[in-house]
């Protein structure tokens, strides 16, 4: 009996389907295996790298090795690729930490970490695009927007940025200092010189995608100017968001000016009214985000608003140079630390 020709167009998709997907498995494997080999190409050379010590030995290795293998085995062992294996063996000594990412992370994603002198920035970018799934491209782009600087978690002092990120691997559990940042970056919003703060709300609602990018993964918007009845008033507040990871709602007030000591208690009465009628069982209390386009750091570490369930972050609707923006957050993180903020 012949096929017709609709029965012949979902044969065609199902086999498709079983093609696409042994590709993919096969890619992944041929992956994992590459980065296996590259770090014991790289763990050996090491090895043999301090057999001698002097840099003139090291160098006289690697002509010799690449040449060999080069000539053997065709492209892919060229001096710079075998210096690169070796520093990937340095910055991750540990064979079962290699073993688990190789079945998570590219090669490519790999080169890029490996280019990350500080190791906690390194480790927080290895972390989340292991939980996140970022591909290559998404990983550049957060380094290059500098996430780990703008992230809550980079003012904290060390041990507490090693705990967060050792709980993260081990529990795959964020925190809302990995999920929080300051400053976020809306230059996509297009804003002229003179905007308000209704025009700013409809300018995210126009760029959702991208801002839900901005705020990162695990956001799922919500709603606008949710009504909030207390008595005989009425609330609105400016967006609404929910947390996956967090398992919590996150409400959001934009605010044109610099931050002013009394938006804290106007989102706490929005907390409390959210989690009073809108927080289901099996949620953590709601969080609240205060934008702002200034902000008095002094004031927000008299009101502990680097805790808890309230933070206050600036926004930029222009993007800096970037060694501007790298040296106000350097300063940013310098000054937290030395406080002993989150300690």
């Amino acid at each position: 009996m012949a096929l017709t020709p609709s029965a012949s167009k979902e044969l065609l998709s199902e086999l498709r389907v079983l093609v696409v997907q042994a590709r993919g498995r096969v890619a992944q494997t041929v992956n994992s295996e590459l980065v296996w080999l590259y770090w014991q190409i790289g763990d050996r050379l090491r090895v043999e790298f301090l057999k001698d010590g002097r840099a003139e030995y090291g160098q006289r290795v690697v002509a010799l090795v690449s040449e060999s293998l080069t000539v053997e085995f065709g492209r892919g062992f060229e001096k710079r690729s075998l210096y690169r294996m070796a520093k990937f063996a340095e910055v991750f000594p540990d064979s079962q930490i290699v073993s688990a990412l190789r079945t998570q992370l590219s090669w490519t994603h790999l080169r890029e970490l490996i280019a990350i002198e500080d190791p906690l920035k390194r480790r927080f970018y290895t972390e989340l695009s292991c939980v996140e799934r970022w591909s290559t491209r998404t990983l550049r782009s957060k380094m290059d927007g500098m996430l780990f600087e703008r992230t809550a978690i980079a003012q904290r002092p060390t041990d507490v940025i090693d705990q967060t990120l050792a709980t993260l691997e081990a529990q795959q559990q964020l925190t809302p200092d990995m999920v929080f940042r300051d400053p976020y970056i809306l230059d996509f919003l297009g804003m002229p010189a003179d905007f308000s703060e209704s025009e700013l709300e409809a300018a995210i609602l126009r760029e959702l995608e991208q801002f839900l990018l901005e705020l990162g993964a695990g956001f799922t918007f919500v709603t606008r100017q949710k009504r909030m009845s207390i008595g005989a008033d009425d609330y609105y507040l400016d967006l609404l968001f929910f947390h996956r990871p967090l398992k919590a709602l996150v409400a959001i007030e934009l605010k044109l000016g610099r931050f002013d000591a009394r938006d804290k208690g106007q989102m706490e009465l929005y907390l409390r009214w959210l989690n009073k009628h809108e927080r289901q069982p099996w949620e953590n209390p709601p969080l609240g985000l205060i934008l702002c386009a200034d902000k008095n750091q002094e004031q927000i570490e008299l009101l502990e608003l680097n805790d808890g369930s309230i933070r206050v972050a600036t926004y930029l609707t222009e993007l800096p140079p970037r060694d501007v923006l790298e040296k106000k957050l350097v300063e940013s993180i310098e000054h937290a630390r030395s406080r002993g903020l989150g300690g």
